[in-house]
């Protein structure tokens, strides 16, 4: 009889599988329940509900609205309008003065409340979410290193979260380079800016009209990457209107959508159950989508399981952001004006050896973390060892002979020989592979040395800093 512990599995290696195949990290799309999950936060109804007590010049609770078939939108923008009215009077005094200014929409003053109420959600000054077991899921899902996050949250929990990556708001996103890694694509606005906020149903006109251009901008990542949908349940209307530009790119007959994911928390699952591993999204007009479906009461072993087994060892994802970001201004400024050298035959060298396209970013990519000791196993001191040496001044004299004798300096760059490892700001670590060892032998017993033209470079030069033993 299945039970629990066997759906864990099969969804632990269907998740290794589709990113395996993808070979890229997935994507995160984040909605309400996350932030009320994590912080406590109020969903978009419950948050109306609040807005109601702060504004006394809105007259029903947002129940009466939606009894009379009203949406969330339209009932905001006529709590909006209330805003107005309350913030011109007696409620004056709690608002900006820049607020009251022709040039400023109306709707200003119902988001500035709800930019009041969400900032400040996220971790206690300890970085804690209140619970061990949630601390222990964040942990899980910051090692996922998503190639990007998508929100239609408002609030900033999810930069302490990932906080080397950039929230790109609003607007922003669809003039935003589409070769972005490392963004908190906040599609819906950031209470850091208010008026960005998409709230009323004028908002949501606005974002529809501009929605083709979103898809435009974010359906590579939701075809190329596996998809993670976190907070969402499966009818909500963020979801169906991905999902509704997704099949109308997509083939007809597509079946089973086998790069998104759905979680789903449910509390009264036990080591019996065995839930759904798919589900089946309406789309309106006699259409439906099916996608993959993870039904958990903890969330930690679902994140474990969309951590890649082999990213970029160690990068610094600010430093993959600007390398990116500098790739494309190359590609359509750059060359496209003659202002660069470009050495194709490096670059189409790398492409056929994949283990080597990193290296021309300088970027070692490691499926194994104990590969550059195997490679590199030598300290300084070490190697002078091996040399017969008790102090790294003699081998460092050796060095300096071989650059007198043939010019070639294996310090200055990244090679067979040598590499450095950054150790804080200034200083580095030096390594020396075996290759070294035995070149350094030769120089000392005055044996004839290999042709050093052309040595095997792994890094660009640097400039000198000072060594760590």
């Amino acid at each position: 009889m299945p039970d629990y512990a066997q759906y864990q599995a099969e969804v632990a290696a269907d998740a290794a599988k589709t990113i395996k195949e993808k070979s890229c990290q997935p994507i995160l799309f984040i909605g309400s329940g996350f932030s009320k999950r994590y912080c406590g936060a109020p969903n978009w109804e419950a948050l109306l509900g609040e807005l109601k007590g702060y504004c006394p010049e809105i007259k029903h609770d947002v129940a009466y609205y939606l009894q009379s078939d009203r949406t969330l939108p339209e009932i905001g923008s006529i709590y909006s309008k209330a805003f107005k009215e309350w913030a011109w009077g007696e409620g004056k005094k709690f608002f900006p003065a820049e607020f009251f200014s022709p040039k400023v929409h109306e709707d200003i003053f119902m988001k500035f409340a709800v930019s009041k109420r969400l900032e400040g959600l996220g971790p206690d000054e300890n970085g804690s979410f209140g619970m061990a077991a949630l601390d222990e899921e964040i942990k899980a899902l910051k090692d996922i290193n998503p190639h990007a996050v998508i929100t239609t949250n408002y609030d900033r929990l999810l930069e302490p979260i990932f906080p080397e990556y950039s929230a790109i708001i609003g607007q922003q996103v669809i003039r935003h380079s589409y070769m972005s890694i490392g963004e908190i694509f906040k599609i819906h606005g950031c209470v850091s800016d208010p008026a960005s906020l998409v709230l009323t149903n004028e908002d949501y006109s606005k974002f529809a009209n501009d929605k083709k251009y979103l898809s435009a901008k974010l359906f590579a990542y939701f075809v190329e990457h596996p998809l993670l949908f976190i907070g969402y349940a499966a009818g909500d209307p963020n979801i169906k209107a991905i999902l509704q530009e997704i099949d109308h790119m997509l083939p007809d007959g597509q079946g089973l959508i086998d790069n998104i994911y759905i979680l789903q928390y449910d509390e009264n699952t036990n080591e019996k159950s065995y839930p759904a591993r798919d589900t089946v999204v309406d789309l309106g007009e006699g259409k439906s989508a099916r996608i993959k479906s993870i039904t958990a009461n903890s969330f930690e072993w679902v994140f474990k399981a969309f951590k890649s087994e082999a990213p970029l060892e160690k990068v610094n994802v600010k430093l993959l952001r600007a390398i990116s970001h500098r790739v494309v201004d190359m590609v359509r400024k750059d060359a496209a004006k003659n202002v660069v050298q470009i050495n194709f035959e490096m670059l189409h060298h790398a492409l056929e050896h994949p283990e080597d396209f990193a290296k021309v970013f300088g970027i070692a990519a490691m499926a194994d973390p104990a590969l550059m000791n195997i490679m590199y196993p030598f300290s300084p001191t070490q190697a002078a060892k091996k040399l017969g040496y008790e102090d790294w001044n003699y081998m460092y004299q050796l060095i300096n002979k071989l650059k007198e004798t043939t010019g070639y300096d294996m310090r200055e760059s990244d090679n067979n020989y040598h590499v450095k490892i950054p150790n804080g700001a200034k200083a580095v670590i030096r390594r020396y592979s075996q290759a070294a060892v035995d070149l350094l032998q030769k120089v000392r017993d005055g044996h004839p040395l290999p042709d050093l033209s052309n040595p095997t470079v792994t890094g660009e030069k640097t400039e000198a800093a000072p060594a760590t033993n």
